[in-house]
């Protein structure tokens, strides 16, 4: 049998555990949070001095953080990407919305909150050029996305796991800062989009975990892959408008990094919480080629951390146009 028709067997004998996973991991859309819910009420006489707070609140961040939150928002925007990709993956059947495609569609609709809380606090600060924004969006998902997963569920979960988790931490640290800055409302919107990549991550997780319950040798060549090919974040064809494809993503993260919002050492401590979780190590009975995979996951956070503190990282900022340098 070939590894696709093995894959998609592996995916059909999982599929019907999907309903109570997304009972266990998303939440309904009557009890979870809505972007309206951090935001000024337009319908209320209060809005425009919550407005003129916002703004306030927003001159005591620094340029880097804009450059931040303005990446993670167009990231988190440019989910038609993400969705289209993972439903041609094999055993996602979007036709007959079998149960995998169903998980697609809600984790869609839970992440899509995200974009358009932050694109709506963006809009309101005044720190940022809304329409330089806008057409990076619109680059981005026009120009496409590729992962390198290909059509594979097992490389596509191990890249699933791993991005909510660096989500995860950017939000998070996002959130951190806008405290420290005394601005309690952005802080516990980022806080609460975070708990939400939490979450995912812990689903995607634990869809690996299945899969290596059933099919360890070609798991663990999956996660190997990936993790040879190194993980490409989604929005590396980021770009602003008249430049080329990919030019402004290295900028955004020489920010996040010089800011410590998500930072190469995050990658590796990543890598190293997925092998812990999976239990790599302790993996047993795995064909040659599966343990040559195994030995080069387990030894692989050692080297990378090496390799990360020799990395230097630009001090000066880069001038983006999305945001105002005042």
């Amino acid at each position: 049998m070939s590894l696709k028709n093995v894959r998609l067997e592996v995916m059909q004998h999982l599929e019907k555990d999907v309903q109570s996973l997304i009972e266990k991991y998303l939440i309904p859309v009557e009890k979870i949070w809505q972007p309206t819910d951090f935001l000024p009420d337009p319908t209320k006489d209060s809005f425009y001095e919550e407005v003129r707070e916002i703004r306030e609140l927003s001159k005591e961040l620094p340029y880097d953080f804009w450059v931040v939150l303005v990446g993670d928002m167009i990231t988190e925007e440019a989910l038609p990407s993400y969705e289209s990709w993972l439903m041609d993956v094999e055993g996602v059947d979007q036709i007959e919305r079998n149960g995998w495609s169903t998980w697609l569609r809600h984790w869609t609709g839970e992440e899509n909150r995200h974009g358009d809380v932050l694109n709506k606090y963006l809009y309101l600060s005044g720190r940022v050029n809304m329409r330089e924004i806008e057409k990076t969006t619109q680059y981005l998902i026009s120009d496409g996305f590729d992962i390198g997963t290909g059509r594979d569920p097992y490389k596509n979960f191990v890249y699933t796991s791993f991005q909510e988790l660096a989500t995860y931490i950017s939000h998070n640290r996002v959130a951190k800062i806008a405290k420290q800055k005394g601005n309690k409302q952005l802080a516990k919107m980022c806080k609460i989009i975070s708990g939400d990549e939490m979450r995912h991550h812990h689903a995607y997780s634990e869809f690996v975990e299945r899969i290596f319950a059933v099919d360890p040798n070609q798991m663990m060549m999956a996660f190997h892959d990936m993790m040879k090919r190194k993980i490409a974040m989604p929005a590396h064809f980021l770009r602003e408008s008249g430049e080329s494809i990919g030019t402004a993503f290295e900028e955004f993260s020489n920010t996040a990094q010089r800011l410590g919002v998500y930072t190469s050492n995050d990658y590796v401590d990543i890598l190293q919480k997925l092998i812990d979780r999976w239990e790599i190590g302790k993996m047993t009975g795995l064909n040659e080629e599966a343990e040559k995979a195994r030995d080069y996951l387990m030894k692989l956070p050692p080297r990378m951390y090496r390799l990360s503190e020799r990395m230097k990282i630009p001090e000066n900022s880069y001038q983006f146009k999305w945001v105002d340098p005042a």
